[in-house]
């Protein structure tokens, strides 16, 4: 097994399954079969650069950059006269180092919190980055600040946008690939490992069902946080 399906096969164990196996049919789908009835396609998800000839898998600075300022931002404070707010990231490459950055960021989130009456505004535009508090939450949360939209000027917009994207890629790829051996089983799942969007919270999965659209012929798409197979959403079918 390769790192991703290693992952899934973690996953899989979790579920309670009577039976896991892997290539059951040897090196031609599906990647695993459990139960003796449901075939599984496993598949990194990915960010992909989509052109009139070409398309190219892309792991950028985005992925791990989106994982810290999004850490940074949602642990800053808790929230402040029982409010919390929305906060828009924005970059442009080149991205400052973090040990510039994560200064800029400190002070303009203070700004903000210590400011006595608080109002949508932007915090920084400088050096590639845009920070925005944009909108105050209907209700109070955990934290002050929520992260609403992370936007990489370069890699094509916001990151459900971009999963949403990927994922009917990724879809269409794996039933190509699955077509001449669809009959051999009576469901077929795809599990997908999250390289872009890093692992959704409750928030940003609630945002994902209801905004995006995949329509897709599997019987399950699965997404899983590549850093705990335990955490994971089913994707809605809208046909």
């Amino acid at each position: 097994m390769d790192s991703t399906e290693r992952h899934v096969f973690n996953h899989l164990q979790t579920r309670n399954f009577s039976s896991i196996e892997y290539e059951p049919d040897g090196n031609i789908p599906p990647d695993f079969l459990v139960d003796g009835k449901v075939a599984i396609e496993v598949r990194r998800l990915n960010q992909h650069h989509f052109s009139q000839n070409n398309i190219k898998g892309l792991e950028e600075v985005a992925i791990p950059l989106w994982q810290r300022v999004t850490n940074f931002i949602e642990h800053f404070s808790p929230p402040i006269d029982e409010e919390s707010w929305f906060v828009n990231f924005t970059f442009s490459r080149p991205v400052p180092k973090w040990k510039k950055l994560e200064p800029l960021l400190q002070s303009a989130l203070e700004q903000f919190c210590n400011s006595p009456i608080k109002t949508p505004t932007v915090l920084i535009q400088t050096l590639g980055i845009h920070l925005e508090v944009f909108h105050k939450a209907s209700k109070k949360h955990s934290t002050m600040f929520l992260m609403g939209a992370y936007i990489d000027k370069q890699s094509g917009g916001l990151v459900l946008s971009e999963m949403e994207k990927n994922i009917i890629h990724c879809s269409d790829e794996k039933s190509l690939k699955i077509a001449n051996f669809k009959s051999n089983y009576y469901e077929w799942w795809l599990i997908l490992v999250d390289h872009i969007g890093y692992g959704l919270d409750e928030l940003n999965i609630s945002q994902f069902n209801e905004y995006v659209t995949i329509k897709h012929s599997w019987d399950k798409i699965i997404i899983i946080d590549p850093l705990n197979e335990n955490i994971w959403f089913e994707i809605e079918n809208k046909k």
